[in-house]
């Protein structure tokens, strides 16, 4: 790393040594990518989503490749909150890495129970998960509107003391309605886009590959949809924006940071390139030193329009 070069970032107070954050769902707990890089080298870890109790997701098949992209169904399974606390949290803290805690719920109690608990373990952030397509109750319910968004954010709000950011859907009309309600409710970022809704079908079988039907579409067929979405939030917002979808290299990431992120989360790109993460914090520091940026926080919203 060059010494003159500044990665660190500030998301209304989760200090980041720099912009890339393995993004939830992707990433588990971060146990089985430990095994190919340091992650100390990553700025963030937003664990898989949360739930108030264990869940054990959908029927299989759950994955489906498409073009440029997969799809998936997966449906939140996770050990549910308190063993990620007793389990998870311990392991993670072996690492200078800043911990995201990603919640989702049935209820809007279900994200204040959450919300709470979080708040008093040792996590840096909460990631409120409005967006996910693969349930059919809470999370996207509550974020496909501007009302539905707000009343989870302000009342989550009164029990988060860590920072809140929220997670946006790309399956709305308008992404910026949904994140100025976000940011009236009291968040202090936003984290866009979601998975798109999306499907697969086998033409032999005359049957849909995944056991859900649908599912939710990543990868670097959404990274121009994600683009737009993040330019059109920064100018919609005065909080930070952390730019997801489609994220493979240092070249994209720089790409979101000039759209109007302050910070990039990947994900899908590690199911291919387990280097992902590590090989976008270069190719950042690398576009950095051949343009004199010093500070990595001069990109965000440096597009040229």
């Amino acid at each position: 790393m060059d010494n003159n070069i500044n990665l660190e970032v500030n998301i209304a107070g989760l200090k980041l040594k720099n912009p890339v954050i393995a993004a939830s769902g992707c990433f588990s707990f971060g146990r089985e990518y430990s095994r190919f890089f340091d992650l100390n080298r990553l700025g963030g870890i937003a664990v898989k989503a949360l739930t108030r109790q264990p869940k054990k997701g959908n029927p299989p098949p759950r994955i489906a490749e498409t073009p440029s992209g997969i799809l998936n169904s997966v449906g939140l399974q996770n050990p549910g909150v308190q063993v990620f606390i007793e389990k998870e949290i311990p392991f993670l803290r072996n690492y200078d890495t800043a911990i995201i805690a990603n919640v989702a719920g049935d209820t809007v109690e279900d994200y204040e129970y959450m919300a709470e608990t979080l708040s008093n373990a040792d996590v840096d952030a909460i990631e409120l998960n409005l967006s996910c397509p693969n349930v059919k109750e809470g999370c996207m319910a509550f974020g496909s509107s501007a009302e539905g968004v707000f009343k989870v954010v302000s009342t989550v709000r009164k029990k988060a003391s860590k920072p809140l950011i929220v997670k946006l859907t790309p399956n709305v009309t308008d992404i910026t309605e949904i994140a100025k309600a976000a940011e009236a409710g009291g968040a202090d970022s936003v984290s866009l886009i979601n998975t798109l809704l999306g499907m697969a079908v086998d033409a032999k079988t005359r049957r849909p590959i995944l056991g859900n039907v649908t599912g939710g579409l990543s990868g670097p067929a959404i990274k121009p949809i994600a683009l737009r979405m993040v330019y059109q939030v920064s100018k919609a917002v005065k909080i930070p924006v952390i730019g997801m979808g489609g994220i493979s290299n240092g070249t994209d990431a720089v790409e979101f940071l000039l759209a109007g992120a302050s910070a990039v989360m990947l994900g899908t790109a590690g199911f291919a390139n387990p280097m992902a993460w590590i090989e976008t914090i270069d190719g950042i520091e690398k576009y950095m030193i051949e343009n004199k940026v010093k500070s990595v926080t001069e990109l965000v919203g440096g597009l040229i329009v």
